[in-house]
């Protein structure tokens, strides 16, 4: 039985939901080519820019500068005025096509990369080999980008580096980032320094066992993570140490998730890959009152 509202129809393939400073939801759809802002409560809708390279994780600079993952020439770009513009090169962190994105509240991002062709592999052999849990992967790098546009490596040997999100701290010590390895079925953990660098890397959710490979997520203000598990119609909120807490059913696969106030939102497909969706209008966006 579906829990959601079907919001918006007509997608390609919707991704990297996020609620805005202006209180909109913005998200990217891949083979539109276009970020888009959406007005929950009117259902009016803007396309904010268009990206040839393919628009994926966004963010905001704290002066409110909207920046925009350029997937397939592996660069983040930064809206200035109606012009995108360079913010940061990713080819010498990125092995693949980049993809999400997070900015901290200093303007510095985290952005991920595929690492290899998983569309290509897909195709190849289907998604049943990619879930064995024996199966070594090709891992990625987590690229961390300054504020003026500086990149370094953040963290290594991540397999598919996805999502990301802060979790609220309940005492002193450092932020903690969790970020979705979506071919490890795990949620990993990181400190977060002042500096924006990441230790003390851990298992922070095992996912295998519900058959949640982690896309997007989304963090809630109890510790709680959101997670689009991309081969399953529904989205799951766990804790850490991976137990389930709800499930909410979609009309199709479950790639994407934000919070947007007290409404969760998604973002679903039939699936992820290029050839079956990039030509269609198969992507929805949907949303359950929390």
């Amino acid at each position: 039985m579906v829990d959601t509202t079907v919001l918006r129809e007509g997608l390609r393939f919707g991704e990297s939901p996020r609620h805005g400073p202006d209180g909109r939801l913005y998200y990217s759809d891949f083979y539109d080519h276009e970020v888009r802002a959406l007005d929950l409560d009117t259902g009016a809708e803007t396309v904010v820019c268009a990206v040839p390279g393919q628009p994926s994780g966004l963010g905001w600079l704290p002066d409110g500068r909207l920046l925009v993952v350029s997937m397939t020439d592996r660069t983040v770009r930064r809206l200035e005025g109606d012009e995108l513009v360079l913010h940061a090169d990713l080819s010498g962190v990125a092995t693949f096509h980049a993809n999400d994105l997070l900015v901290d509240r200093e303007g510095r991002a985290y952005a991920g990369n595929f690492g290899f062709d998983l569309h290509a592999a897909i195709a190849a052999g289907g998604e049943a080999p990619l879930m064995e849990p024996d199966r070594v992967m090709p891992g990625a790098s987590l690229a961390l980008v300054q504020p003026d546009g500086a990149v370094s490596v953040a963290a290594e040997d991540l397999k598919f580096p996805n999502g990301m999100g802060f979790l609220a701290n309940r005492q002193d010590g450092p932020r903690t980032l969790v970020v979705a390895e979506t071919l490890a079925f795990a949620l990993t953990a990181f400190d977060v320094a002042e500096d924006g660098s990441l230790s003390g890397r851990r298992l922070w959710a095992g996912l295998r066992e519900h058959l949640i490979a982690p896309d997007g997520v989304a963090t809630d203000d109890e510790g709680g993570v959101w997670v689009a598990p991309a081969l399953q119609p529904c989205a799951f909120r766990v804790v850490e140490g991976g137990r389930v807490t709800h499930k909410v059913e979609t009309s199709q696969n479950c790639f994407a998730v934000a919070l947007v106030g007290d409404r969760l939102v998604c973002c679903t497909a039939p699936t992820s890959q290029p050839e079956a969706v990039a030509g269609a209008r198969l992507g929805r966006l949907e949303v359950r009152e929390l």
